[in-house]
């Protein structure tokens, strides 16, 4: 996988439209379905105050709303709008795939192995991406320490690094 340039401003923009969209689709379907359902299959309140004991229709509004929204951005996910949206979203996925097994790869990287050495350099490369895409500047500092040590240890064991390649990680 490699890293691409992606105009901060305009991902933060794209990330706040699709989430104040899924926010404001999500709620406004979840209140119309469940008021739907109450019509269509709702019991009559037996005295003014009292439960009707319709909540379960009104659960099954924002499970319908979810399940619908859920569809409607899994078909949107390949349109070039969201392609760096969805890009990003890989990475994060792939950090905590590399998070999982950082203790291995770590312990192999500090040996000289030159597979786990390519891995935590992609992996701090990316996330300082994410960080500066995300304007999480408070841990850019740990991460170019992480980099520079990474860096360190390649000079140290004079090993040439592979090109990263997700598959990589299936050795951990």
């Amino acid at each position: 996988m490699e890293l691409r340039n992606i105009d901060p401003k305009a991902y933060r923009r794209r990330v706040n439209q699709v989430s104040i969209g899924f926010v404001g689709a999500l709620a406004v379907l979840s209140v119309s379905l469940g008021a739907l359902s109450i019509a269509l299959f709702g019991q009559p309140a037996p005295v003014a105050g009292e439960s009707t004991g319709n909540f379960h229709l009104n659960v099954m509004g924002v499970l319908l709303a979810l399940a619908l929204c859920s569809a409607v951005f899994a078909g949107m996910k390949d349109k070039p709008f969201m392609a760096d949206v969805m890009y990003v979203w890989q990475l994060k996925q792939l950090h905590n795939r590399i998070y999982r097994k950082q203790k291995a790869i770590e312990t192999a990287a500090e040996a000289g192995d030159a597979a786990a050495l390519s891995i935590m350099e992609f992996y701090h490369r990316s996330r300082a991406l994410v960080y500066r895409l995300d304007n999480n500047t408070l841990t850019l500092s740990e991460v170019a320490r992480e980099q520079n040590r990474i860096a360190a240890l390649v000079e140290q064991h004079q090993v040439a690094l592979p090109p990263f390649e997700v598959s990589l990680l299936d050795r951990f």
